[in-house]
This record gives C-alpha cells, sequence and structure tokens, in this order.
C-alpha cells in the first residue's frame, strides 16, 4: 500500500478507508486512532483529492507541479497507511512498519515524478496521458490484489518495489545521456 500512495495517496486512503469502513479489513486494536480513515468524512476528502489527482495527472506540467507540492504529503500517507496495515503488538515493529512504509511511499514517488519530469519534456502530446492512465490501471488493480489478498500485497510490493528501482536506473541513464548531448564538444 505505501508503494502504491506514492502514486495516488488520496486513492489509497480513500480504498483503505472503504475496507475498513465496510469490514474487508480489520482494523488493528493496537492503533485503533487509524481507524480515522473508515469516517465518511475522511473517505470523501480522500475521494475528492483523488479525483483531483486523477485529473492533475493527466495535463502536462500540472502533473509535476502536483508532484512538487506532495513530496511531503505521499511519504507521510504511506507511513500512516504502512500503519494501518499491519498488525505488530510490538512497537519495535510499528516503528519499522512507518518508517518502511515512508521510504517505500518517497521512493514510488520520487520514480513518478521523475518518469514524469522526463515524459513532460517529450514534444508530443499523447504520451502524459498514456503514463498517467497506465499508473491508474495499475495503481487500482494492485490496491484489489492488497485488499482482496494479504500474500498478493507482500508480492505486489516486491514487483512495485522492483520496477520503481528500475525505472530510477532507467531515469538516471537517461538523464546521463541528456546531459552528455547537451554539452559542449
Amino acid at each position: 500500500m505505501s508503494l502504491l500512495s506514492g502514486w495516488r495517496v488520496y486513492l489509497c486512503v480513500f480504498a483503505v478507508g472503504m475496507a475498513m469502513h465496510f469490514g474487508w479489513i480489520a482494523m488493528p486494536e493496537n492503533l485503533r486512532a487509524l481507524g480515522v480513515l473508515a469516517n465518511p468524512w475522511i473517505i470523501g476528502i480522500a475521494a475528492a483529492g483523488a479525483l483531483a489527482e486523477f485529473l492533475a495527472d493527466k495535463v502536462m506540467w500540472i502533473d509535476s507541479a502536483w508532484d512538487a507540492v506532495h513530496t511531503l504529503v505521499r511519504p507521510v500517507g504511506g507511513a500512516l497507511l504502512a500503519l494501518a496495515l499491519v498488525d505488530a503488538q510490538d512497537p519495535a515493529w510499528q516503528v519499522a512498519a512507518l518508517l518502511l512504509g515512508g521510504g517505500a511511499s518517497l521512493l514510488s514517488h520520487s520514480a513518478k515524478a521523475g518518469t514524469r519530469a522526463v515524459v513532460n519534456a517529450s514534444p508530443e502530446p499523447v504520451s502524459n496521458l498514456v503514463v498517467s492512465s497506465g499508473e491508474d490501471v495499475l495503481t487500482t488493480g494492485a490496491l484489489f490484489a492488497a485488499l482482496a489478498n494479504p500474500v498478493a500485497a507482500v508480492l505486489v510490493a516486491i514487483v512495485l518495489l522492483a520496477l520503481v528501482v528500475a525505472g530510477m536506473l532507467m531515469l538516471r541513464r537517461l538523464l546521463a545521456a541528456m546531459r552528455r548531448r547537451t554539452q559542449p564538444k
């Protein structure tokens, strides 16, 4: 869930809130305070945020501005979602979930924001819409898998982590190649 919140934090909060509200996932006893995600007002706010994020993500450069603003929001959301979904009896595991969730969210957010900056630099207008729609489909499908089956959630997280790391490496190579082309000879 934390990796996905790096792409679509409001959609993840909405999905977890709905799952808690309708009893699809149980709220850990030791983290009752996060039951607020199941509050209808929070679900409504998350739905409005998800819609705004969906629309902003389709428009070139607005998506990058949105990503810049959410550089702080997404990792915090990912950390809190990790706490909401992990039932740890030991406070050390709670802290570990918080740190790993925030780190995973920041990693996937960084890959998304970097990819979008490169896509926005392309001269043709359709790539932004294609990349954004692909993120929508991937996030929605992964959310359903994660909420339906915890084992699937772990497998999805591993695959997404590998994709994020691969994306970051590809971005690094692309930026290095672009830098070499623009340097005077």
